[in-house]
């Protein structure tokens, strides 16, 4: 018999046998923290549902990147709430809308600093969807070319990397051919490829005020019970030449993270999205849970199941305890 000759306890017994025998590690450089960029100067307006993140100011917007840099974490992700929204999502294209403006003043500040911009329009339309509403529902291919116009705009101001986000089929293929006819072939894409329409997106929409007017996003995000259709859709944006492929929420979907790993070799994201983060705070909050040792817990299981980038409000945070 095994036992007791296998004994597995042995190399459990002290912190530096585990973390010897450790098979997961975290570090700063694979974590992005998403920000939200907003109108005006000296504004740093914390998101009620997401305690300790802010909708920020250009100028605290540029302090709070030179802070993420100096902890190592690997980038941020930039989400933007423009000062006029309207029915063709103008500000996600204008090159001088919010997050161009924030694109180059960190740039200004933080060269090094990687910057990836959410490329969507939930945030920029009258009614709160993610394209042009035809006849009650987003027309797709109308969509793409507002898509397109804002990758290119994000590029021009300075982004190293676009990240589409909307769900409409075809606008990888559409980014690619639009950033490479403008002259950026070196820009890559992150692609939001398996983004499910999730009860998790709750706390984000306070965040962004991306909250849809009627209706919901079902038509075009994912149908929480589909993993092989993920599958397809991972595929499909990588024949249209995503260079990252992104699951979207991260720990509910683990599965799906570690079935894309088995798959496919490419790079791969996770969302740590809104409400699995508001989960942890409002539960370390209350007491019932160490909120140190649940968000390194869950940050853990989403690099074992197979994400090598995780977008995260814990960036900060983990980032020291890991320094």
């Amino acid at each position: 018999m095994p036992f007791p000759i296998h004994r597995l306890r042995r190399l459990r017994a002290t912190e530096s046998l585990r973390g010897l025998v450790r098979e997961t590690h975290l570090h700063p450089g694979q974590f992005i923290l998403p920000l939200f960029v907003c109108p005006g100067e000296g504004v740093r307006r914390e998101i009620g549902a997401m305690p300790g993140n802010y909708q920020l100011s250009i100028d605290e917007l540029v302090k709070e990147c030179a802070d993420v840099h100096s902890l190592g974490v690997g980038g941020v992700i930039l989400f933007g709430l423009p000062e006029i929204k309207d029915e063709l999502a103008s500000g996600a294209y204008d090159d001088a809308g919010i997050v161009q403006r924030a694109i180059r003043a960190i740039r200004q500040e933080t060269p090094r600093l990687l910057v990836v911009t959410d490329v969507c329009n939930c945030e920029y339309t009258s009614h709160g969807h993610c394209g042009f509403v035809k006849d009650g529902d987003v027309d797709n291919d109308a969509t793409l070319d507002w898509l397109a116009k804002s990758a290119v705009s994000h590029a021009r101001a300075g982004a190293d990397m676009v990240a589409p986000s909307d769900m409409m089929d075809g606008r990888v293929g559409a980014i690619r051919r639009a950033l490479d006819a403008a002259g950026f072939a070196g820009t890559p894409i992150l692609s939001y490829a398996a983004k499910f329409a999730s009860v998790f997106y709750g706390p984000f929409r306070e965040a962004a005020d991306s909250a849809p007017q009627f209706g919901d996003r079902r038509s075009y995000q994912m149908d929480p019970a589909n993993g092989r259709e993920a599958m397809r859709e991972i595929a499909l944006d990588l024949e249209e030449g995503a260079d990252i492929i992104m699951v979207k929420p991260a720990m509910p979907y683990l599965d799906l993270i570690a079935m894309a790993r088995q798959r496919f070799d490419v790079p791969i994201a996770a969302y740590q999205v809104s409400g699995e983060y508001s989960m942890i705070v409002a539960a370390a909050r209350n007491g019932w849970l160490d909120h140190d040792r649940a968000m390194m817990e869950s940050l853990t299981s989403i690099a074992r199941a197979g994400a090598g980038i995780i977008l995260t409000y814990f960036a900060k945070p983990a980032a020291r305890l890991l320094g």
